[in-house]
């Protein structure tokens, strides 16, 4: 019987597909899993992908806890960046993952993490995580926000049931430029859309990039600044951001604090490329500055 982890995860483990033809091992779950381990918590990973990428998973997620299902294929993305805009396109994609993958024990989990890529995951996977005192029930929605056409150009749609999955959640994570193609690229319009959604759901937080981020709390926003970074690399920002948040919050129980810690653990990912950039727990408190100094 798997041993219950402190983080769980669960979503599609991806091929990122680089210009020189060669990968990187992404997906928000890879990202978020590796941000819990290096900052002390217990991590664990539910997801497919086909025989052979799993064979080498342990390898490239070292220290992590995997419950896998073979598919017939990896989910396989290609980003491509134009002026901090994402053009990306999906080549191959796993199985859906539903209850029935997750270990029994599992399901216990104090910080649970719903990280869909590619709508892999039903929105009634939720009701497998019923929320009680002490625990975390979370979600990163940008895979339910996703479609994509038959060449694999990924496309904003909207999130139809946003409005009913949210109150089995404790806290949802978003990037502001999720929201935008909703919005016609209105950034006050995006606003209005977190502060409804917000109404739904204890606390709502949006990556905003070099803005930083914003937490929502019935429709009232408090604005955290980004630290200072020289980015190399935006991939897995948001995923980073959202584990060190929850494993912060989970700890200390503080929202503000969090996001604050948050920001602070996602200025380091955008410094390397892909995973590299991850921070241990000792460099993040070199870095981290109280909120009343940001």
């Amino acid at each position: 019987m798997p041993v219950t982890p402190q983080f769980l995860t669960i979503g599609h483990v991806t091929r990122d597909l680089l210009d020189d033809g060669s990968f990187t091992v992404g997906g928000t779950v890879t990202f978020a899993a590796l941000t819990a381990y290096r900052l002390g918590l217990a991590s664990a990973i539910v997801t497919c992908a086909d025989e052979a990428f799993l064979a080498h998973l342990p390898t490239y997620l070292p220290g992590i806890a995997l419950h896998t299902r073979a598919s017939a294929h990896t989910t396989t993305f290609a980003n491509h960046y134009h002026g901090g805009f994402r053009v990306q396109y999906l080549h191959e994609r796993g199985d859906s993952l539903d209850g029935d993958d997750i270990p029994a024990a599992w399901r216990s989990a104090p910080i649970v993490l719903l990280a869909p890529l590619d709508q892999e995951l039903s929105p009634d996977i939720v009701r497998f995580f019923p929320r009680h005192a002490g625990s975390l029930v979370a979600a990163t929605p940008q895979g339910w926000l996703r479609r994509w056409d038959a060449d694999g150009r990924v496309w904003p749609t909207p999130w139809q049931v946003a409005e009913q999955v949210l109150p089995s959640l404790d806290a949802l994570i978003l990037s502001h430029d999720d929201l935008l193609p909703f919005a016609e690229g209105n950034r006050a319009d995006a606003d209005a859309i977190l502060a409804r959604w917000s109404m739904y759901v204890p606390l709502l937080v949006a990556t905003d990039g070099r803005y930083g981020a914003s937490l929502y709390r019935r429709g009232v926003a408090m604005r955290f600044p980004a630290y200072p970074a020289v980015e190399v690399d935006p991939t897995g920002a948001g995923d980073v951001f959202a584990a060190a948040f929850l494993g912060h919050l989970w700890q200390h129980g503080d929202p503000a604090q969090a996001v604050n810690f948050a920001n602070c653990v996602a200025s380091f990912s955008v410094e390397k490329t892909g995973i590299q950039g991850i921070p241990t727990l000792e460099m993040v408190m070199e870095r981290l500055k109280p909120i009343s100094m940001q």
